[in-house]
């Protein structure tokens, strides 16, 4: 019998392999209501990391998908709006996408969802991706009333919440440990 060879996992290669030609532009430079999204990848001791990447997919800022699934999608999608953003980690495991706030979008029973943006994480160690929620300090209400927010533990929900900055929002992502970011399994 032959013994089972170590799993691998997502490794520095990132920077090199998985460019993404739009980089950090979900929507292009000059988009009206154009936001910075912008944060940090923090490893369970608390340590940035430097060779990490976050994706984001989002809807437009009328709560459509520019995707065929997406029943509810304009003919074309707004001038200079992708829905997808990719940015590898710096050397202090910052991170930053350009995109616009997203809107309302309905839950698959037809209820509203808070304006959110769906957040992929790939990082060392990891066997697979991390997925998250990033949702908006500025929507309380909207956010009181999430059917996906409402199903984290109250004293967790704030690890999901971006806080509002002069250009955008700002969002910390942590692996483990204390403060650890809630994750959603797929």
């Amino acid at each position: 019998m032959i013994p089972l060879t170590p799993s691998q996992t997502v490794g520095p290669f990132l920077h090199i392999a998985l460019d993404w030609s739009d980089g950090a532009d979900a929507v292009r430079e000059g988009t009206t209501g154009a936001v910075w999204l912008r944060g940090r990848i923090f490893d369970g001791a608390g340590e940035p990391l430097p060779d990490a990447m976050v994706e984001t997919w989002q809807a437009d800022a009328d709560g459509r998908f520019d995707h065929p699934d997406d029943p509810r999608r304009a003919l074309e999608a707004p001038a200079g709006f992708r829905g997808f953003g990719r940015s590898a980690t710096g050397a202090d495991g910052e991170w930053a996408i350009r995109t616009v706030k997203p809107g309302v979008v309905p839950a698959a029973d037809g209820a509203p969802q808070a304006p959110h943006i769906d957040v992929s994480v790939f990082a060392r160690g990891l066997l697979d991706r991390v997925v998250t929620r990033l949702y908006f300090s500025d929507e309380a209400d909207s956010n009181a009333a999430d059917p996906v927010l409402s199903t984290v533990p109250e004293h967790r929900r704030g690890t999901l919440i971006a806080q509002r900055t002069d250009d955008g929002y700002h969002f910390d992502v942590r692996l483990q440990g204390d403060g650890e970011t809630v994750f959603f399994d797929l």
